[in-house]
């Protein structure tokens, strides 16, 4: 008999658009022979399945269930690919955790904890994960830009800390320009993270559990035409990702234990990819994301394929993994 499998997609935030790119790539890729597939849309506005002609549904947030040919559709999985708030910051996994319903992406907890780039690290830090010197400001507070660039150096990062997709991100390479990349990254979130410049390879990892093993795949180097890996580099082609990376042994071997390192110390589930920067051969991790990009351009499909690892054993993968 077939799973009735939701594709969550679209969110809060603004990555939404990119979520929905990402969960129709995944409801065309889902076995048709295997799985009943429904669209659903979680937007600000509005809970709604989507039919095929277009057609929306109100969805029952009392026990997530859709009407269809007047009968009530209960799903087996729900396959998470909402980006940004509520699908990566644990809101949607403690509420289907409520009702008992198996989700593809990570627990509740190791959600909110990996989508708040300041407590992830802070967590991972006494793990021997290497990381960025880092200033923190929440808002209202005073901002003291002698003591910022004290702490972090120039050039530095500004980012939200609770946001994706580089939304609220800056290089800011004077202290003139300081006060205005805080102002962009408070439009995003109410809390922010100033790190250090590190100057280093940067790659990307996916880390994911296939076939009930913690699989590292192959390793994808981001070299930007940009002055960092911002919106337009990763998804206006301004950047190119490189899998596998050109890593010498060592390096590949000391990023692939960390990154699983990372993955079994947070106790992770379903799929993450993770951002890391070279520093005298030494990984130094930026963050951990739980809902990566799930199109066929994206950086974890890529390096799936690399694996020999299809769009379709993928998804599948992640909803028999959320089975269990």
């Amino acid at each position: 008999m077939k799973k009735n499998i939701g594709v969550v997609m679209g969110g809060y935030s603004s990555e939404y658009k990119i979520s929905l790119k990402s969960g129709e790539v995944v409801c065309q890729h889902l076995d048709a022979e295997k799985y009943n597939v429904y669209r659903i849309h979680i937007l600000k506005d509005k809970w709604v399945y989507v039919t095929e002609d277009g057609t929306e549904k109100p969805i029952n947030k009392g026990n997530f269930t859709i009407e269809v040919n007047g009968k009530t559709v209960a799903f087996d999985c729900v396959f998470n690919a909402i980006h940004g708030t509520p699908g990566e910051d644990g809101y949607l996994q403690g509420y289907l955790e409520l009702l008992g319903i198996p989700h593809t992406s990570c627990p509740m907890y190791q959600a909110g904890l990996t989508f708040n780039k300041r407590d992830c690290l802070a967590a991972l830090k006494p793990f021997g994960i290497k990381c960025a010197s880092s200033y923190y400001i929440n808002k209202g507070q005073e901002i003291n830009e002698y003591e910022i660039i004290e702490k972090v150096g120039l050039p530095c990062f500004v980012k939200a800390n609770k946001a994706g997709s580089s939304f609220g991100i800056s290089k800011v390479h004077t202290k003139e320009n300081l006060a205005a990349a805080i102002e962009t990254s408070f439009k995003e979130d109410d809390e922010i993270i100033i790190e250090s410049f590190l100057d280093g390879t940067e790659v990307s990892v996916g880390v994911i559990t296939y076939k009930g093993e913690v699989t590292v795949l192959p390793i994808t180097e981001i070299v930007t035409e940009n002055d960092f890996f911002d919106y337009e580099a990763k998804y206006q082609g301004k950047s190119q990702e490189i899998t596998p990376a050109r890593l010498s042994k060592e390096m590949e071997t000391k990023v692939t234990e960390v990154a699983k390192k990372v993955y079994t110390t947070l106790k992770m589930k379903g799929f993450s990819r993770s951002e890391y920067i070279f520093v005298n051969g030494e990984p130094h991790l930026l963050e951990v994301n739980t809902i990566p990009g799930m199109t066929t351009e994206s950086i974890l499909p890529q390096q799936a394929a690399k694996a020999g690892i299809s769009l379709n054993d993928l998804f599948d993968n992640a909803i028999e993994e959320a089975l269990k």
